[in-house]
C-alpha cells in the first residue's frame, strides 16, 4: 500500500476518533500549536458518561477546551481528570479549583515520561510532502519522542494526527510519516498567534541589568514575554549573538535584520537558531517557515545541560515567583498552589552553570501587591510550605530584581541572604533583615 492509500484508509471523524479512548486511557498531546485541537478534545469530553479513571496531559494550552473550564470538570470527577506538565493562564482556574492535576517534568524527559505512560496520543501535523512526510510545525518539543518511545514500549496503542494545511513548515528533526499514526483527521484553521507585549516598568528596569550581563558573541536563551521584549529592544549595538534556546524570541527577525543576532561563534549550528518551539505572531510563524537558519529539535536534545554546556559564554534568562534567602527559587507556583511548570527553567540554568563562562539568570519583581493592598516581598526568609523548588540553591547563579543584580555563585549562606536583601524591595529590607539575624544567623555581618 503507498502512502496515500494509508492517509485515505486512516481518514475519520473527531466523533469517531474519540471512541478509540477507553475507560483507565492516559491520553496525551503535544505542546501549544501542535496539540490537538479543542474539537479533538471536546469529542473525548463528550463522552465522559461511558468513561472512567482517564487522564488527559498537556502542555501550553493554546487552543479552548471544556477540558479547562472549572464548572464543566467538576461534573467529571472520578471520569475524566486534567493532568498537564506545564501549564499557562488557560488552566489558572481550574488550579484555584483544585480541578486539575500536576504531572512533574523538566523539558529534556518529557518525551520519556510520556513513552511510558501515554496510551493514546493526539497532536496536529502540517499536510504531507509528496513522500509522505508531515511537519510538526512551531512545536518539535516532546512529540516525536513520546510517540516513538511509546511504540517500542508497547504502552502506546493509538495516534490521532490532525492534518492541518495552515500548519507552516519548520525545519530541523521537525518530521513524521503518514504510518507513524493509525487515523487522520483534516482540517483547515490558522494555528494561534500571539502577540508582542510591552514591558511594564518593573519589566523595563529589569531587563536593563539583564542588558549589563550579555556580551558580543555570547550564546542566549530567552522565552516570552515583557522582560525578554525589553531585552530584545536594549540589544541594539551588541554583535554576533546566537540563539539557543527552548522558545524562539518573538523579536528574532529583528534581531537578525539588525545584526545582533547571526550564530557566528556558536560551536554547534553555526548561523542557525535553535530551539525546540515557537509560539509568536504571523511575522515571526512567516520567517521561520521553510527557513534554512530557524530549525527545532527534540527538547531532550536542545535542554540537554550537557549540549547547552558545550557553547561557551551562554546566558540563560529565566523568571522565578519567589526566592529564598539562601537562593532557591520556584517559578512553578506557591504552596500547593500550581501555576505553571518548571518547563526548561533547570536544564537551561544547570547547562549555564557548566558553560564556560556561563551565566545562569534568574529575574522576578522585587515584591508584589496583594489584593488588599499590603506589600508582600518575593525574596524570603524560606519558601512557604508545599513550595516545589524549580531551581536548587546550588544552581543558582545571577538573581535580578528591578532593584539591581546579586550574584550567588561560590558565596555562603549568609553572603547570598545579603546579596537578595541588597536587591529585595526597600521598604521590605528591615523585615528580611530581622529575619536573618533571628531565624538564619546569630549575626548579619558581612
Amino acid at each position: 500500500m503507498n502512502w496515500q492509500e494509508d492517509y485515505k484508509r486512516k481518514l475519520t471523524t473527531y466523533e469517531e476518533a474519540a471512541k478509540v479512548v477507553k475507560s483507565g486511557d492516559v491520553v496525551g498531546t503535544a505542546l501549544g500549536t501542535g496539540s490537538c485541537s479543542d474539537k479533538m478534545l471536546d469529542a473525548i469530553l463528550d463522552r465522559h458518561d461511558e468513561l472512567e479513571n482517564v487522564k488527559i496531559t498537556d502542555s501550553i494550552q493554546v487552543y479552548p477546551s471544556k477540558l479547562y473550564d472549572p464548572k464543566f470538570m467538576a461534573q467529571l470527577e472520578g471520569r475524566i481528570t486534567h493532568t498537564p506538565i506545564f501549564a499557562i493562564a488557560t488552566v489558572r482556574k481550574m488550579y484555584q479549583a483544585q480541578l486539575s492535576d500536576f504531572w512533574p517534568a523538566t523539558t529534556m524527559d518529557a518525551g520519556d515520561k510520556y513513552g511510558e505512560r501515554v496510551t493514546v496520543f493526539a497532536l496536529m501535523v502540517s499536510k504531507p510532502n509528496k513522500q509522505g512526510y508531515v511537519n510538526l510545525g512551531p512545536t518539535c518539543f516532546y512529540t516525536a519522542e513520546s510517540i516513538r518511545l511509546g511504540r517500542k514500549r508497547g504502552q502506546l496503542r493509538t495516534v490521532i494526527a490532525e492534518v492541518n494545511d495552515q500548519m507552516p513548515i519548520v525545519f530541523g528533526d521537525n518530521w513524521m510519516h503518514i504510518s507513524e499514526f493509525d487515523y487522520i483527521i483534516e482540517r483547515s484553521a490558522p494555528i494561534p498567534t500571539f502577540k508582542r507585549g510591552e514591558p511594564s516598568e518593573v519589566e523595563q528596569r529589569i531587563g536593563e541589568y539583564v542588558l549589563e550581563l550579555i556580551n558580543d558573541g555570547d550564546t542566549v536563551q530567552m522565552g516570552l514575554g515583557g522582560i525578554s521584549e525589553a531585552v530584545a529592544a536594549g540589544l541594539r549595538g551588541k554583535r554576533d549573538l546566537g540563539i539557543l534556546t527552548e522558545m524562539l524570541p518573538l523579536a528574532l527577525p529583528q534581531l537578525v535584520e539588525a545584526g545582533i543576532v547571526n550564530n557566528s561563534r556558536k560551536p554547534l549550528f553555526k548561523g542557525i537558531s535553535i530551539a525546540s518551539f515557537v509560539l509568536g505572531d504571523q511575522a515571526l510563524y512567516d520567517y521561520i517557515s521553510e527557513n534554512p537558519s530557524c530549525q527545532l529539535y527534540p527538547a531532550s536534545y536542545t535542554n540537554d545541560p550537557r549540549f547547552i554546556s558545550q557553547h561557551p559564554n551562554m546566558v540563560a534568562m529565566n523568571t522565578s515567583l519567589m526566592i529564598d534567602l539562601t537562593g532557591q527559587s520556584t517559578c512553578e507556583g506557591i504552596g500547593h498552589t500550581m501555576v505553571s511548570g518548571v518547563g526548561g527553567q533547570l536544564d537551561f540554568l544547570i547547562g549555564a552553570y557548566w558553560s564556560e563562562g556561563g551565566k545562569g539568570i534568574n529575574m522576578l519583581s522585587a515584591a508584589r501587591t496583594m489584593p488588599d493592598g499590603r506589600l508582600v516581598s518575593s525574596i524570603v526568609p524560606e519558601l512557604p510550605p508545599g513550595t516545589p523548588v524549580s531551581v536548587p540553591r546550588t544552581f543558582t547563579n545571577y538573581v535580578i530584581t528591578e532593584y539591581g543584580i546579586a550574584k550567588l555563585k561560590y558565596k555562603s549562606r549568609r553572603e547570598r541572604a545579603l546579596e537578595l536583601i541588597s536587591i529585595a524591595h526597600p521598604d521590605l529590607r528591615g523585615e528580611l533583615m530581622d529575619s536573618l539575624r533571628t531565624k538564619l544567623y546569630m549575626s548579619s555581618g558581612k
